[in-house]
């Protein structure tokens, strides 16, 4: 099952897409989240109402052509993150592959919708796209088993993990340069855990103007979905809505001859086998209404020198 969050004529609901349609479900529940959250019975039955719906409520059923996305989980209160976690990411370095999982978080500013403007902050000339499985947490754990991991899970979604590689440079550390506002596009939606028994196994791919960059499978993941979800539960709570960003496959601009990296205008798609398709128009900041209402803050920032 799918489930998203859309806007429609004023109205933002959590909807189910079935097929090229999307059932709203605005007057039974407040978020996407809320309907991931409930057991595998409850999720049957409002799968059964929402087929039911498109023939007893037509007023509810929109085409997914005239809606509008937003992030399935608009604001996660952890995004949590895999540095090199594919082992043809690894090979395209020169790196061994690691012996753990680098772990660094990504803040909720960063997340922006299926379809929304990418803005390329001011302050950095290298921003690169990078494909990523996004694991949904559906509810809170502790200490999980690896055996239990997948009972935690509340579905897939995807994730571009933008990155503004001379920020990683400057800092030597990920934080800041996978943070900035709209560097997390997420969906369009998530699909539930049963519709995708095994999340090794699916093809991953990210185009650049309609030029393929990136085309691997989850099968070349390092530390697979069940493991990371035990890992990180060893030292911190994971609770539902919170994001795994899985890692990037090989082919990110960064490591190519030339170095690619992302410009005005561009067009980029993420696309992850039984998910769908994640796209984003590329924009400067000169561009952008984000950045139009942000400039009077970044502004009152100091020029900090390097000593």
């Amino acid at each position: 099952m799918k489930i998203a969050m859309f806007h429609y004529r004023g109205r933002t609901s959590p909807g189910i897409v079935i097929d090229d349609r999307i059932v709203d479900f605005g007057d039974d529940f407040q978020t996407a989240l809320d309907i991931l959250k409930l057991e595998d019975w409850q999720l049957r039955e409002v799968w059964g109402r929402a087929e039911s719906r498109i023939i007893s409520a037509p007023e509810l059923v929109q085409s997914v052509a005239d809606v509008t996305f937003d992030a399935p989980v608009p604001r996660p209160g952890k995004i949590m993150c895999v540095g090199l976690n594919y082992l043809d990411h690894a090979a395209e370095q020169g790196k061994e592959p690691p012996s753990a999982p680098m772990i660094f978080a990504k803040y909720g500013t960063a997340i922006t919708n299926h379809l929304a403007e990418i803005v390329l902050p001011p302050n950095s000339a290298e921003v690169d796209y990078e494909a990523e499985l996004c694991v949904v947490i559906g509810r809170t754990g502790r200490l999980i088993p690896i055996g239990e991991a997948y009972d935690y899970v509340g579905g897939y979604t995807i994730i571009n993990d933008v990155s503004a590689r001379d920020m990683q440079r400057q800092d030597k550390q990920f934080t800041r340069a996978k943070s900035c506002d709209t560097f997390a596009p997420l969906g369009p939606w998530v699909v539930t855990k049963d519709e995708i028994p095994d999340p090794q196994i699916l093809s991953i791919s990210l185009t650049l103007n309609g030029e393929v960059m990136q085309s691997s499978n989850t099968n070349q993941l390092i530390f697979n979905v069940p493991f990371l979800i035990s890992y990180l539960s060893q030292s911190m709570t994971l609770e539902a809505g919170d994001l795994i960003a899985t890692g990037t496959p090989g082919g990110v601009g960064v490591f190519r001859n030339p170095p690619v990296f992302l410009k005005d205008g561009d067009d980029v798609a993420v696309t992850i086998e039984g998910i769908g398709t994640l796209r984003n128009r590329v924009v400067s900041s000169q561009q952008s209404a984000v950045s139009s209402q942000q400039s009077v803050v970044s502004s009152q920032w100091p020029v900090v020198s390097s000593q």
